[in-house]
């Protein structure tokens, strides 16, 4: 009775174990997911950043350029030619490469976050895998225990087997 008893203690404890490790892979996953979902969140915030900030830069130049406008204008400075023509265009490219940078830099800043955001969840599948692997072992072991006990009398000593030919077997008789 004490063998069933320590082997159903022995299953117990495994599916208690399995059970636990199966949870945490799970819990793992969602945190991983949770963090992926936050770097998409950041992937739209810098994106949106990006826009805003172009909009307002755009704001500003067009009110510098009114502010060199009238300052050529009063200069007497002619605006469709000559040096006038010059500034606008220099301005102008300014403006543009300006745009191009800011752009660019929030799209290499969104390309992070979503490989971020990938890479955490590839590291939730991990998790959970390496809990579904940990489980296996558990059941494994739990299993091995549990053929080992059978190995074993009931007081921990493996059954003696004769070795000596001239000992009576179990029947009475001799083995020859």
């Amino acid at each position: 009775m004490g063998q069933v008893a320590a082997a159903a203690a022995i299953v117990g404890v495994g599916v208690v174990q399995a059970k636990q490790q199966g949870a945490i892979g799970k819990y793992n996953q969602r945190v991983q997911e949770r963090n992926a979902l936050i770097a998409e969140q950041e992937a739209t915030q810098i994106g949106q950043q990006a826009d805003f900030d172009i909009a307002r830069f755009d704001q500003k130049f067009r009110q510098t350029r009114g502010t060199v406008e009238v300052a050529l204008a009063k200069s007497g400075v002619v605006m469709d030619s000559g040096s006038g023509a010059r500034v606008q265009e220099s301005n102008a490219l300014e403006a543009e490469m300006e745009r191009k940078i800011t752009r660019y830099n929030a799209d290499m800043g969104v390309a992070r976050k979503m490989e971020e955001a990938q890479f955490s969840r590839v590291q939730g599948n991990m998790a959970r895998q390496s809990a579904r692997l940990a489980q296996i072992q558990t059941v494994s072991q739990t299993g091995s225990s549990l053929l080992s006990m059978d190995a074993f009398d009931g007081f921990g000593k493996q059954p003696t087997q004769r070795t000596n030919m001239n000992q009576p077997n179990a029947g009475g008789g001799y083995i020859k």
